[in-house]
């Protein structure tokens, strides 16, 4: 009697593990849902007493994991053009940013709101996480734009950044002409990974 019973019980097990062996591979299968942005855009301005500066860049790159709804955002220092002259540029990368020591800001953190990335439709989303900028590290919620539309995501944020809370200096000779607080936009397309 103890046979059958025995023999009952390997059944039952054998038949979990498959049930959770192949709940395991399906779930390895199916892939993640990521959006990929390969060519985003940052802008940003300068607003001074005696100086207006502003530059941009479309070399960010970013994702987002649409099923955790996390994302990463990464833009090159040197890769900010434009300014008032070359000279504002490489003191923009060698006295303020430092991109030889601090080659890229980034953002990465996670989205507030369920979004249904699959409905097309324009959301407004908060965007929690660490924005690092000159080597320093800030906690910031960014209120951002997400439209769904067909398979692509289109995210654009304005915000803004106080050098101050970077660590990076301006000294006295300049200091009407750039501003303590930096206006910046953000816009990218991202398609699935």
């Amino acid at each position: 009697m103890n046979s059958i019973f025995d023999m009952e019980n390997t059944t039952e097990k054998i038949k979990r593990g498959i049930t959770a062996l192949l709940l395991l591979l399906i779930t390895a299968v199916l892939p993640a849902q990521h959006y990929l942005a390969e060519e985003g855009k940052v802008y940003f301005k300068s607003d001074a007493p005696l100086e207006l500066i502003e530059a941009r860049s479309t070399a960010m790159r970013a994702i987002i994991d649409a099923d955790k709804r996390t994302f990463a955002f990464s833009v090159p220092i040197s890769s900010f053009e434009g300014f008032n002259s070359p000279l504002q540029r490489v003191h923009f990368n060698e006295n303020y940013l430092e991109s030889d020591r601090y080659p890229a800001a980034t953002f990465s953190g996670k989205i507030i709101e369920k979004v249904n990335f699959t409905a097309p439709g324009t959301y407004t989303v908060r965007a929690k996480g660490k924005l690092t900028v000159h080597g320093i590290e800030q906690e910031r919620i960014i209120k951002s734009e997400l439209t769904v539309s067909g398979a692509a995501l289109t995210v654009r944020a304005a915000f803004t950044v106080l050098l101050d809370e970077h660590d990076i200096t301006i000294p006295k000779i300049v200091y009407q002409k750039i501003a303590e607080e930096i206006e910046v936009e953000v816009e990218a397309v991202f398609t699935p990974e």
